[in-house]
């Protein structure tokens, strides 16, 4: 489980085909590795990922087709800036809201307007995730929890404040970039009890 808060920025370094899947190389940038362990997860752009080796400078993970298929880590070039967070240790405080690390889906940055030291963004989310986007709400772009201000009918807006746009890979995505999206847990699980059929 992570926070959707970032701990460092880091940059793709190599996405290596292997067999039909790949390894990523990244290079881990501000975030510390101090205690990192190979089976440790850290959540690359949202996706949490494995850690398979690692050294001083960063580390690796495979990715699966899924993953390649369904995030945009099968897509992003060499030296893209990634939003990096370890997993939630269960000492820590919860700042952000509880992310799994498991994207339902990817969007695309269709805005991005001044809103007084603020930035006002507006994205474009899959249909089938609409119905779980809810104003005030909690979402995750691209690992970082943000704070629904808006939605209608097929996108929604949210606010980077500036200490988000200073620590994150924001700064780096423009307007047309695709991101990764996970809704909140909690709305998959309350449609899944409303929807389930009890059983005898």
């Amino acid at each position: 489980m992570f926070t959707g808060l970032i701990e460092g920025i880091g940059h793709l370094a190599a996405r290596e085909p292997r067999g039909g899947d790949a390894r990523l190389r990244i290079d881990a940038g501000s975030l510390a590795l101090t205690d990192v362990q190979p089976g440790d997860s850290i959540a690359v752009n949202g996706v949490c990922l494995t850690v398979v080796a690692f050294d001083a400078a960063g580390f690796q993970a495979d990715v699966s087709t899924e993953t390649l298929a369904l995030t945009t880590l099968g897509a992003l070039p060499p030296g893209t800036a990634l939003n990096l967070e370890r997993a939630l240790r269960a000492d820590a405080r919860l700042g952000g809201h509880l992310v799994s690390g498991h994207v339902d889906g990817v969007g695309t940055v269709l805005a991005i307007a001044a809103d007084a030291r603020a930035q006002r963004w507006r994205i474009a989310a899959p249909a089938p995730l609409r119905r779980y986007i809810a104003k005030k709400g909690s979402i995750c772009v691209d690992g970082v929890s943000l704070t629904v201000n808006a939605v209608d009918a097929d996108a929604f807006e949210i606010a980077l404040v500036p200490h988000t746009l200073a620590h994150t890979a924001f700064a780096d995505t423009a307007v047309g970039a695709a991101v990764n999206l996970e809704v909140d847990l909690v709305a998959r699980y309350v449609e899944r009890l409303l929807t389930t059929p009890e059983t005898p």
